[in-house]
Parts: C-alpha cells; sequence; structure tokens
C-alpha cells in the first residue's frame, strides 16, 4: 500500500535523494544514477525510483551537483538598456537557445547604478556560473577581469575590449555604416546627418565614425548629433534640433531603428517632411517596429540567431586562452524598405 504523499505546505524543507531511497527502497546511488545522463541504472530500478520521487515530490538539487562536478550550467547575462526592442530580441534568443542547452539563464540589469551591477555580478561567482555573457558597454574592464581570475568563461558581445580572456563577437558595424553612406549618396541626398546617442558603445560609436569618414572622403556634408540614451525620445528631441536648422539634412543615418523612429514621427509629424521624397532615412537593427506600415524603415538585419546559436556553441566548448582573441563577425544584411529614395 502506498503511503500518503507527505504535506509539505507545514514547512520549506526539501525532499532528499536519501527520502526518496527509502521510499524505493534502493540505495541512495541508485537515485542519482536514475537522475544522471548516461548512468546505468535497470529498468526496474529506475521505475521504482521515478514512481518514489513523483511521490514525494522529489526535485534534483543541481547546483548542489554541479559544484561538486564543477560545472553549475548557469550562465549570466549582463544588459543594459533591457527594455529595447533590439536587447529584447537578443535575450530572447540567448535564454531559448540556453534552455535547450539544458542550461540557466541569470539576468543581470546594468543599466542602475555601477555598485549594484558590480555586486550582482560578483554573485555569479558566488554560483559559479560558468559564463558571463555581456550585451551591453557595461561592467567595468576590471570586473570582465574579476571574472576570468575567478575561472569564469567570458563573451563579449558587440563590445571591443582589449583584455585577454574573453571571446568576442561582433557585427560588421563599419560595412553597414559605409553602406548607408552609399544608400543615401546614391539616393541622392546632398546634405547628410548622423544621429547617435550620448552612450557612446563601442557597437554605436564604430557606426557613426565608418559613416562620417565616408561622407568626408566623398566630399559631403555631415553633422553628428548624439543625444540622451539609445531611446525613442532621443530620436525626436534629435530631429527637433537638426530639422530646424536653415541646412538641415536631406538624408539621415540613424545608429540604431529605435532612434530612426522617433526621428521619422517628429520629421512628419511637427515638420511636415514627405520620406523619401524631401528626407531619407537608414536605421540599424532591423526591429520588429521598422517593418511596421508607419516606418517601413530601410536597415541592416542583426543576424541574431546566429550570434546566439555561436554563443552557446562557445560556452559548449569552451577552452581557456588567456591573450587578446580576435573577434568573431557576423555580416550584416541589408534590408531595403520605403525610407529611402530607389537606388
Amino acid at each position: 500500500m502506498k503511503q500518503a504523499r507527505p504535506d509539505r505546505t507545514q514547512g520549506k524543507s526539501f525532499v532528499s535523494a536519501q527520502q526518496v531511497a527509502d521510499r524505493a527502497g534502493v540505495s541512495r546511488s541508485a537515485v542519482s544514477r536514475t537522475f544522471t545522463d548516461g548512468a546505468s541504472v535497470s529498468p526496474t530500478t529506475r521505475k521504482r525510483v521515478l514512481e518514489a520521487a513523483e511521490e514525494l515530490g522529489y526535485h534534483v538539487n543541481h547546483l548542489a551537483r554541479g559544484l561538486i562536478r564543477d560545472r553549475s550550467n548557469i550562465v549570466s547575462l549582463v544588459v543594459t538598456d533591457i527594455n529595447t526592442p533590439y536587447q529584447a530580441a537578443m535575450i530572447e534568443a540567448l535564454t531559448r537557445r540556453l534552455q535547450a542547452a539544458d542550461k540557466v539563464a541569470m539576468v543581470i540589469n546594468s543599466s542602475g547604478q555601477n555598485a549594484s551591477v558590480e555586486s550582482a555580478l560578483r554573485q555569479t561567482l558566488h554560483y559559479r556560473a560558468d559564463a558571463t555573457i555581456v550585451l551591453s558597454g557595461q561592467p567595468a574592464a576590471s570586473l570582465i577581469e574579476t571574472c576570468l581570475n575567478n575561472g569564469q568563461h567570458v563573451i563579449l558581445v558587440n563590445r571591443d575590449d582589449p583584455v585577454p580572456g574573453p571571446e568576442t563577437i561582433m557585427v560588421t558595424n563599419r560595412t553597414a555604416a559605409r553602406q548607408a553612406f552609399d544608400m543615401l549618396d546614391r539616393a541622392g541626398c546632398k546634405r547628410l546627418a548622423v544621429i547617435a546617442s550620448a552612450v557612446g558603445s563601442a557597437s554605436l560609436s564604430a557606426r557613426k565614425k565608418a559613416f562620417v569618414a565616408a561622407a568626408e572622403a566623398a566630399g559631403v556634408p555631415v553633422s553628428v548629433t548624439e543625444l540622451g540614451p539609445t531611446a525613442y525620445q532621443s530620436g525626436v528631441e534629435a530631429a527637433r534640433l537638426v530639422l530646424s536648422r536653415a541646412d538641415r539634412p536631406d538624408g539621415v543615418f540613424c545608429v540604431t531603428d529605435l532612434l530612426a523612429c522617433g526621428f521619422l514621427d517628429a520629421a512628419r509629424n511637427e515638420f511636415g517632411l514627405t520620406v523619401p521624397d524631401e528626407l531619407c532615412v537608414v536605421g540599424f537593427d532591423d526591429i520588429e517596429q521598422a517593418g511596421w506600415s508607419s516606418y517601413e524603415l530601410t536597415t541592416f538585419r542583426q543576424p541574431i540567431d546566429q550570434i546566439a546559436d555561436h554563443v552557446v556553441n562557445l560556452i559548449d566548448h569552451h577552452t581557456q586562452i588567456r591573450q587578446v582573441q580576435e573577434p568573431m563577425r557576423f555580416q550584416t544584411q541589408t534590408v531595403w524598405r520605403k525610407s529611402v529614395r530607389p537606388r
């Protein structure tokens, strides 16, 4: 006769593997083998252990097991601008693939104070996270060094740090920015502008500088405006500033789509400009909103799914090398829509 399922509402204690072994009438090691992939255990024993575990509500303590074998399967994601469409899409792709690979993702929002970011990241050291993926301009290089010194695998995405140890993934920011200039130049734009945020991350700076260099090399006037966070409202404010000038631009490269969406709305609604007849705009990222009928934004798509696949592959096949490594670069894809006049 089966014993009644224990009432765990009276306390917070967890069911142990030994309790499962006692219920099933097997050894403690038999319980461990049952819940270890590839371990040898007879079908009869496995059935008894699984039934006992179900009756008791037992769950394997993967954290404790990971500490024993020096692998926790925890991966921390350090992210800023966590509410922006691009970062949300990247987090979604990474967490989905990490879960499929039996990893546990810990997300650290680095938009707060540096001290809180450092404290949160140090928690991953206490839990012996296997890897940290940095998706933003933070944390400081010194904190990345701390992670490396504690044996953590560090992967940087669209961040340019000459620190020995991390593996770096980039997209072809400069190539895309030069292509953005070519688009606007072929469209007949004579006065160009670059719209960026004041964040100054490696990827945004690379796009800005490459576009400016291409314009200057071609002898085309170009202005640079950098305002606020990398957000929609910053694009709106930038449009109000540059479009009110007598020599307002007729071709604009926004270093992210979110800035471009704000810029386009202000250009149309506040200045009455028609796109692309009077104003051509190019973005970067190909967020979902870029394809909406209200924007139809010409942009550059980052291969988020490919990047996420590569990150998980790096985690699974990591060999620590304490030297500055050449970044892995992914090509962006040009997405032509209706915010630039036909080629």
